[in-house]
């Protein structure tokens, strides 16, 4: 079986035109580079060198032989960088998917982080739904994304990002405008606006305020139209504070209400397939995004505080 130690040498030997000088380029014994031509010769049944007093040049065969080895030995360093990219820090091109109620909040402040701290690495974004998100990912046209954990998908691999708390959003001049605080019982007899079906967040609002999944329920494309109906006196929704912190709010004739603890909140994460083999860079990359946003979280309660 010819090797990939055997074109090695063969190549350095083509290049030197000398026993000696071709071992010395390899690091090793110019008899261990010999004995290997040689072993090379017999297994293809034809000379590959020419032995002259003065060095060693490549027959017709032998140079062709090198020619289709070069493309080989090219690939073989390539698969070697590869690796070493998967081993090391963050770079080359992920494929990252992002959920709509997550991605336009997000996005925009995450992304100059990640341009800054991690050069290197360059991203293909795709937003949609969850369901989307995991099927693509699990067909592996997606490297990894970031959803609302847990996956329940036992090929899936995940670590968390942050919480993020919801806030009942409600008509300033309505009489739940007057509370302080939000109350799950008070939310019984009023219009829930909910995303409509797809979005994790309309399931998660729905197990939170323990409404069966097919009560009728209003139901819009986007967070933007549950503000501008909530406003309107239309109903009441929960918001996460991913979304409330990043509309400028405090001009809208609307209050969001916090919750008592235990408060509801969702967990945003980042998934991937746990067989991917750039799985460790995936762990590093979640480890980066969860240290920024709770050092973003810190300054942001340091400066309201």
């Amino acid at each position: 079986m010819i090797t990939l130690r055997q074109l090695r040498y063969l190549q350095a030997l083509s290049e030197t035109e000398h026993f000696g000088r071709a071992a010395g380029r390899v690091g090793v014994t110019q008899p261990a580079l010999s004995a290997q031509i040689r072993e090379l010769e017999e297994q293809l049944g034809l000379d590959l060198v020419e032995r002259l007093s003065s060095g060693a040049r490549l027959t017709g065969f032998g140079k062709e032989v090198v020619e289709r080895a070069a493309s080989v030995l090219a690939e073989v360093r390539a698969i070697e960088g590869l690796s070493e990219r998967y081993r090391g820090p963050l770079s080359g091109e992920m494929r990252l998917g992002i959920i709509p109620s997550v991605g336009p909040y997000l996005l925009p402040r995450l992304l100059p982080f990640m341009k800054e701290n991690l050069p290197e690495l360059k991203l293909r974004l795709r937003e949609t739904i969850t369901e989307t998100l995991m099927r693509e990912l699990l067909d592996d046209r997606l490297d990894c994304i970031i959803i609302s954990l847990p996956t329940g998908e036992p090929r899936l691999e995940a670590a968390p990002l942050f919480n993020d708390p919801f806030y009942l959003a409600v008509a300033a001049d309505s009489p739940l405008g007057r509370k302080q605080a939000a109350d799950m019982a008070a939310l019984e007899d009023v219009e829930m606006i909910l995303l409509e079906e797809g979005h994790c967040l309309r399931d998660q609002i729905l197990s939170f305020c323990r409404i069966p999944p097919d009560t009728e329920q209003l139901s819009v494309t986007n967070l933007a139209t549950i503000i501008e109906l909530v406003e309107t006196g239309g109903g009441v929704s929960l918001l996460p504070a991913l979304f409330t912190s990043s509309n400028g709010l405090e001009s809208r004739r609307v209050r969001l209400l916090p919750f008592a603890e235990p408060a509801p909140k969702r967990q945003i994460g980042l998934a991937w397939r746990a067989s991917h083999p750039g799985a460790a860079q995936f762990r590093e990359l979640a480890a980066q995004i969860a240290g920024w946003h709770a050092d973003l979280s810190a300054s942001a309660a340091s400066a309201t505080g």
